[in-house]
């Protein structure tokens, strides 16, 4: 029989922990309860080391914390793509349980695999799919949970999951599309940084010598490329580089705390040529979250309060936040949303149409695509300047190079013309 861990609060209203056995979930919540307590967490344990031997080495699990736990989570394509079949399955008219392990199947090895068979088994178990998904919070994000919470309660799982599926296929587009568009630049960049450090290490200082070995009279051009030359070779070229790394280390660091979070993401908005393009692309996303909520019921408010969380971008979260307040006191969405300053009034001005003709749901998606559209553009764009502002410097570095170590030489070839 299963065995249950539990944290529950007693009559004088401290905290117990304990563990029972018990046919189920729901089993185990009725037994704490019969015995004066009030549970606030119960999970299944994970499986005793006499069963993992019963089962024989084919059944091999992901790893697991000291509280039962799967280590790892399921990445972004996994999910997107657990949850277009799912929608499939269901569609088709398999139960819940049989679908979850007929994708179980068909995952390799790993942390997601065992995720999904945990969910299979607390589902067998009596939990509802909603229940079972949120024991996985890493993998299964409030924004997942919720709508099939959502999806369950109308008694439409396949129409949501496939709304899930049609969300997480679009951002992960976009997602790529930006990724992708960077990698050219970045990659371009990288090496144009390491055939110039390559120039400076070991090619100017073999000029330099021979320049001194001719006792020439070099340019102020040749001067200040040796100097630079001279500044990245020696110890204090290597001070700087590991200042500046360490630097960009400890502004990651502190951009993972609240304060470090807001001040970056506020510097994201304000970029001169990055800012609007993500500007744009957190706007899509929140777009798209809201209408994917409110289309599968899920109260406003709560939508909201997912999408603070699901946006990625603490100022724009705050902003959802005070929309969210307003709200609760009686007043629409638009209103306050404009007054934050930080969307767009084609933003503004379709959800008003959209509250004004009961159609909320359908404006969201519709700014969503437009948006998704706007930074398609943006990103397209900014590759293509990118390109030539890039060729334009490694044209510049390497003629400066080139044009710097020729100078001397002219030198050295009029004095020998003139011997």
């Amino acid at each position: 029989m299963p065995i249950f861990a539990y944290e529950a609060i007693n009559a004088q209203g401290q905290k117990e922990t304990g563990e029972l056995e018990a046919a189920n979930r729901n089993q185990a919540i009725l037994d704490i309860r019969n015995a004066g307590l009030k549970p606030t967490k119960v999970a299944q344990r994970a499986e005793t080391a006499a069963k993992k031997a019963a089962a024989g080495p084919a059944a091999k699990e992901a790893p697991r914390s000291k509280d039962g736990k799967i280590r790892g989570k399921a990445t972004a394509q996994q999910l997107t793509d657990f949850t277009a079949q799912m929608a499939v399955l269901i569609d088709a008219g398999l139960p819940v349980v049989r679908s979850l392990k007929v994708l179980a199947k068909q995952q390799k090895p790993g942390a997601f695999k065992a995720i999904i068979e945990d969910v299979s088994e607390s589902v067998e178990q009596g939990s509802s799919l909603s229940e079972a998904f949120g024991m996985h919070p890493r993998s299964f994000d409030r924004l997942y949970v919720n709508m099939i919470k959502a999806g369950e309660a109308g008694g439409i799982l396949d129409t949501i999951l496939q709304r899930l599926a049609d969300f997480m296929e679009k951002a992960q587009r976009l997602k790529k599309k930006v990724v992708g568009a960077m990698i050219y630049p970045i990659i371009v960049m990288s090496v144009a940084v390491m055939i110039l450090t390559g120039i400076m290490i070991f090619v100017i200082p073999a000029f330099k010598k021979m320049f001194e070995e001719q006792g020439l009279e070099l340019h102020i051009m040749t001067r200040i490329l040796i100097g630079i030359s001279e500044g990245i070779a020696s110890i204090y070229g290597v001070i700087f580089a590991v200042l500046v790394i360490a630097a960009g280390f400890g502004i990651m660091a502190w951009g993972r705390t609240p304060g470090g979070e807001r001040v970056v993401d506020t510097i994201k908005l304000k970029l001169p040529i990055f800012g609007p393009i993500i500007k744009k692309a957190v706007t899509a996303r929140f777009t798209r979250t809201l209408g994917t909520l409110v289309t599968a019921g899920v109260p406003i408010l709560e939508s909201l309060n997912i999408c603070k969380n699901a946006i990625g971008n603490v100022v724009l979260g705050e902003a959802i936040d005070r929309v969210a307040s307003s709200i609760k006191e009686g007043e629409t969405i638009a209103g306050p949303l404009s007054e934050t300053g930080l969307f767009d009034d084609i933003v503004v001005n379709m959800i008003d149409v959209g509250e004004e003709t009961g159609e909320l749901d359908k404006m969201l998606l519709k700014v969503a695509d437009t948006f998704d559209t706007y930074v398609d553009i943006a990103v397209e764009s900014l590759v293509s300047i990118l390109e030539p502002i890039l060729i334009v410097f490694m044209g510049g570095a390497i003629g400066f190079i080139v044009i710097a170590l020729f100078l001397p030489l002219v030198g050295l070839i009029d004095a020998i013309g003139g011997a």
